[in-house]
């Protein structure tokens, strides 16, 4: 099997500043962002640096607006219901903190949380008394419905929660099969889409889940620092709001009152790195422009080749045997330092990530290894990059 590439992927990689001077297998952590992603942020610097912060984002009120509609076309999603965050986790928060837990109640999770998000459940839990109820999986990694059909039936949970596609491998659960299962029973439902964002087409509607949290740095090849909420109609409409506003989500009625903004908005803040937001919008046009389908179906393309080729690979295993494994790839090689390869690696600007055990302590895959190499490839990888990272692995464990 051979790797090769188009002229149109070409020109995208052409596109890439970054490409040039690493081999980027790093992109389930933070991609690298294409040239009008850095013109966007810059340009806005440039004039803020020239007439001032609060006067630039006055002066690009009308732009700032497509920001939220470009985001809000990635997911299938009006621009209504998106708001901007600092970050993915931070969105997580925002969502998590609208809900008026009380002891006792049960939050049912999939295996595969995150483990920032965990730590959240866990603090709730600490605080508050909550207690989560894990979602056991199928033998594929993916969430089993009638298990957690089951379990919505005997729990009658205040929230599901659950992840796209696993941050430790490349598993895909099903999340509108979970929306569905959510909705039978009329449970909140939050779904972390870091790893699928940008990446696939998406359409929270047809999820069915309430919350929608992303970032911009992952496969949308945006900037750090920049997430999104997307909250649906139906929290709007009850009213949820976050446990702590500003006066960009509500507007203070007299020294006693206030009342929450119309809208997702309700769920930020004030303050924005609108350079940062800026960059995240060009990211979110970029991959529109190229089509989600388009971006999915190369992904594939490119998943195939390194998975076969890691598969094939003396020494090393792949950890994740999922049904549908999207191109985020664990492997492991017995009886070697992981962190020493991952620095070995890094010596020849080879980007990937090192997971030990405790990124993801609930997955048995991984729990068991001890420690992964994480393999993220684009659809800007090269048939040389793909050479220089199988030839680097090959000589770490030879």
């Amino acid at each position: 099997m051979t790797f090769t590439m188009s002229d149109d992927w070409r020109r995208l990689r052409a596109d890439t500043p970054g490409a040039a001077h690493v081999v980027h297998f790093n992109n389930a952590g933070a991609a690298l962002m294409p040239g009008p992603v850095v013109v966007a942020m810059q340009k806005h610097l440039q004039l803020e640096a020239e007439i001032g912060g609060y006067e630039a984002a006055r002066e690009r009120s009308d732009e700032i607006a497509e920001i939220y509609a470009n985001l809000a076309a990635v997911i299938g999603a009006s621009a209504g219901n998106i708001a901007l965050t600092a970050n993915a986790t931070d969105a997580y928060a925002r969502a998590l903190s609208s809900i008026a837990f009380k002891r006792g109640d049960v939050v049912v999770a999939a295996w595969s949380e995150y483990a920032s998000n965990q730590i959240q459940l866990l603090s709730l839990e600490k605080r508050i008394g909550i207690r989560i109820v894990r979602a056991p999986a199928l033998a594929s990694g993916q969430t089993d419905l009638d298990a957690l059909d089951v379990i919505l039936k005997r729990e009658q949970p205040r929230l599901v929660v659950a992840v796209h596609v696993n941050t430790s491998s490349g598993i895909v659960d099903d999340v509108a099969g979970i929306g569905g299962v959510c909705r039978r029973h009329d449970v909140l439902y939050m779904v972390d889409g870091c790893q699928s964002f940008g990446q696939m087409p998406i359409d929270v509607e047809e999820i069915a889940c309430d919350f929608f949290s992303a970032t911009s740095r992952k496969f949308l090849r945006g900037p750090r620092g920049a997430g999104l909420l997307y909250v649906s109609d139906r929290i709007l409409s009850d009213g949820l709001e976050p446990m702590f506003l500003d006066l960009r989500g509500a507007e203070l009625e007299d020294e006693q009152r206030y009342h929450p903004v119309q809208g997702a908005k309700r769920f930020e803040d004030w303050e924005f790195p609108y350079a940062v937001l800026f960059g995240f919008g060009a990211a979110a046009a970029y991959a529109n422009q190229i089509g989600l389908d388009r971006v999915e179906a190369r992904l594939a393309e490119v998943n195939q080749y390194l998975r076969a080729s890691l598969q094939r690979l003396p020494g090393w295993r792949v950890l994740d045997e999922g049904v549908g494994a999207c191109p985020i790839i664990p492997i492991h090689a017995a009886a070697q330092d992981g962190a020493a390869i991952h620095r070995r690696l890094c010596a020849q600007r080879i980007n990937t990530t090192y997971i030990p055990k405790i990124w993801a302590p609930m997955d048995p895959r991984l729990i068991e290894a001890g420690w992964a190499i994480r393999i993220s490839p684009h659809y800007y990888n090269s048939p040389a990059d793909m050479d220089a990272l199988l030839g680097a692995l090959g000589e770490a464990v030879s």
